[in-house]
């Protein structure tokens, strides 16, 4: 059993949803959502440090994370899992160290490479800044994650910065190249906002690029590094198109009837 807090909806083949940096797994419900509606058993993980789950310890790097989010599919068929930001390094080395649990990724503010500017980067670090005010904070998270005339409004809470902290730490000490490459033959379907700076993205097209026929690469106008709340039907469209290329089991027979 896995040590992390889940939420579960729907039946069907798993799709495993893993949020950003020191962000809840409640920030792709809007995704987990649209999942289930196609068929789709969908899971959102609140990772280390985060709502109920138990913190990460110390010393532990991006090969532990990528652990426990692998418990919460022991004993079940391979699943897709969906990655934002972080979250799609941690989707990337699962499917590294664990391809038999996995079957496809989508990665959502796909990076690794290509770095963002450093004004981003700066602004990235004040949105876990707890002393700052409401509204030097909400300039950081839309400097970091929005892109222009976006609402940056919607992401001023939800911000974990003691499991930022350890998730930042665990990658440290974990090579890149452990992680970077999906193996064969898991299928990727890269998603990034046209206008992202933590992630530009030159990285998701030069992974893409890589992957060959393995590959799908989608870049969406108006969006930045959070992507999910700035283009909501955009990502969930494109989710939902990626796992319609997988196979859905027959429906069960009805148990329904005369007693």
């Amino acid at each position: 059993m896995s040590r992390l807090a889940t939420v579960r909806r729907g039946d069907g083949p798993p799709v495993v949803f893993v949020a950003s940096l020191g962000r809840p797994g409640s920030d792709l419900d809007v995704l987990a959502e649209a999942a289930a509606g196609a068929g789709w058993s969908a899971t959102t993980v609140d990772l280390h440090g985060i709502g109920s789950s138990p913190e990460l310890p110390e010393g532990s790097d991006l090969h532990d994370i990528a652990a426990d989010v692998g418990d919460v599919l022991a004993g079940g068929p391979p699943a897709v899992v969906v990655g934002h930001a972080f979250g799609n390094r941690v989707a990337r080395c699962l499917a590294a160290d664990r391809p038999d649990l996995v079957s496809g990724l989508v990665l959502l503010g796909c990076g690794g490479r290509v770095p963002g500017d450093a004004e981003a980067r700066s602004a990235l670090g004040r949105c876990f800044d707890t002393a700052l005010g409401p509204a030097e904070h909400r300039r950081a998270v839309a400097t970091a994650f929005f892109a222009p005339g976006s609402d940056a409004s919607v992401w001023t809470d939800g911000w974990w910065s003691g499991a930022a902290e350890r998730q930042v730490a665990a990658l440290a000490v974990t090579s890149i190249d452990d992680w970077w490459f999906p193996p064969d033959p898991v299928r990727v379907l890269a998603v990034v906002g046209a206008d992202d700076r933590i992630s530009p993205p030159a990285n998701a097209a030069g992974l893409v690029a890589l992957l060959g026929g393995r590959g799908e690469l989608l870049v969406v106008a108006g969006a930045g590094h959070a992507l999910v709340p700035e283009r909501p039907a955009a990502v969930a469209d494109a989710l939902v198109g990626f796992l319609g290329t997988f196979p859905l089991p027959p429906p069960s027979p009805s148990r329904s009837g005369r007693a």
